[in-house]
């Protein structure tokens, strides 16, 4: 058990070993080398019966957990999505860890809350948000929840709610969430947790795999038709998948028809494209402003702050509050009983919460809104620059158009393949397989419309176009090693 000193001194290493990680970390893997069940076999099958010197635990932290680990800031990094990790978010945690508080209600420390209020209202203007999803507007506001997954959640909680209000003899086994086939899957988690219908929406290559409103209006008429209940979509900015930007002036368009329908805009990794104003027409940002009735984006990923901080706003708090305050005796006091605070517990699905706005006003703070600018555009140039060698390639080609910091591409069959579509799929799956095995690089997969896929997402803080040019050398370097195989087995 430490005393002053001993953190102290080890509060010094342990600054110490992380900046001598971060020196070397492009020399390092990017994938861990260990396999499945490796830290169970190196660790004791209990914890220790009298406490152990922390030396010895830091020691061990290097010795077994360091190699365990992915490292998402390795600029040959490009899986996933990008993910935030500065020194003014490690910080900001390590300080908002010493304060150690819940921060159920405004009593509990009231720059918990009033920290939060500012920040969601610095985020919304960065991103160019209406003043209706301002917290100085007193009707709407901003929240910091975990992840998208919770901000979808809390929103379909609270667009239920809303609908069961305006119609309560509705049957609530006919409720009805709407999405596409390309919407991340915290939708279809949504409508299981809370044991609704999820009705998932076909879009089509043709249309960029974009959500359409005459789709929605077929669907939410013949859902209306059959006794059924509409009471959200959950639209995207930036598919998890490929990036696809839903048409929102045709889903807006639509949904001025059915007036009891919320609109959430997902825009968990691209939304905070929209802090450059070059991104906003294509984000269709005026039509969020307008009519969207929440919209989410999380800061964790290529908003620069450390996970998790995913920024939850609404057109209208009262639909966060009825649907989820609950206050017994003993959290009530006479600020929020006179309405003058934000009892930001009454916002989200959980009591307690972490000082997470902390980390965001530090990170906001020191880069400001240039250097938020010239991180979003740096990913987009050199996810341009990667899009721009593949069309440069005639063993590899795009699939969809390069949406951001995110392209996803394919193998091209051989000419005199049989089946284009299958030696497509069977060389594309060769070379993610090639890929997955190595540990100097890292990408995902997809699938869109029967196409095996590969996905490139840019966004590492330290990603230079060198790193981009090595990467393509390597999936090229793959890919002509999958055809040659390929062409040797004579496959159809």
């Amino acid at each position: 058990m430490m005393d002053i000193e001993q953190f102290r001194k080890a509060g010094y290493e342990a600054i110490d070993r992380i900046c001598d990680f971060y020196y070397r970390l492009e020399q390092k893997n990017v994938v861990a080398d260990v396999e499945p069940g490796y830290l169970q076999n190196l660790l004791p099958a209990q914890a220790p019966e009298d406490g152990e010197d922390f030396k010895i635990i830091a020691d061990e932290y290097q010795r077994l957990i360091v190699p365990g680990l992915t490292l998402w800031q390795h600029p040959s990094f490009f899986a996933y999505f990008p993910t935030a990790c500065t020194f003014e978010g490690m910080l900001a945690d390590l300080y908002a860890s010493s304060a150690c508080n819940p921060g159920f209600n405004w009593i509990c420390s009231p720059a918990c809350t009033e920290l939060e209020v500012v920040v969601c209202d610095w985020a919304a203007k960065l991103l160019g948000l209406d003043k209706a999803f301002w917290n100085e507007s007193k009707t709407g506001g901003g929240v910091i929840q975990t992840t998208a997954s919770d901000s979808v959640l809390v929103a379909t909680v609270a667009a239920r709610s809303r609908y069961i209000r305006a119609n309560p003899d509705a049957d609530l086994s006919k409720l009805v969430i709407y999405v596409s086939s390309q919407t991340h899957s915290a939708g279809a988690k949504a409508a299981l947790i809370l044991g609704l219908t999820n009705r998932i929406l076909d879009v089509t290559l043709d249309d960029n795999l974009a959500l359409r409103g005459s789709t929605l209006r077929a669907a939410l008429e013949e859902d209306m038709a059959a006794g059924k209940h509409p009471f959200i979509l959950i639209a995207t900015v930036g598919t998890t998948s490929t990036g696809a930007i839903d048409k929102l002036p045709e889903i807006f368009e639509v949904a001025n028809d059915f007036p009891s329908l919320w609109v959430h805009i997902d825009a968990a990794w691209a939304g905070l494209s929209l802090v450059c104003p070059e991104n906003r027409e294509l984000c269709y940002l005026d039509r969020i402003n307008k009519s969207a009735t929440s919209f989410c984006t999380n800061f964790h990923k290529w908003g620069l702050t450390n996970f998790d901080c995913s920024v939850l706003w609404v057109r209208n708090r009262i639909d966060l509050t009825e649907a989820l305050d609950i206050t017994p005796t003993f959290l009530r006091s006479k600020h929020g009983d006179a309405g003058t605070v934000i009892d930001y517990r009454n916002w989200h699905l959980g009591l307690g919460r972490r000082f997470r706005s902390l980390k965001l006003w530090f990170v906001l703070r020191s880069y400001g809104v240039r250097g938020f600018q010239s991180y979003i555009r740096k990913g987009i140039n050199l996810n341009r620059k990667f899009a721009s060698l593949v069309r440069s390639s005639s063993e590899i080609a795009l699939v969809t158009q390069p949406s951001l910091a995110l392209s996803v591409f394919h193998v091209n069959a051989p000419m005199d393949a049989q089946d284009s579509i299958s030696a497509q799929n069977s060389l594309t799956t060769a070379v993610y397989e090639s890929l997955s095995a190595r540990k100097d690089i890292q990408l995902t997969q997809t699938s869109v419309q029967g196409l095996t896929c590969i996905r490139f997402a840019v966004g590492a803080a330290r990603t230079e176009e060198r790193h981009i040019e090595k990467a393509f050398a390597i999936i090229l370097e793959e890919t002509k090693s999958a055809i040659r195989v390929f062409k040797m087995k004579g496959a159809p």
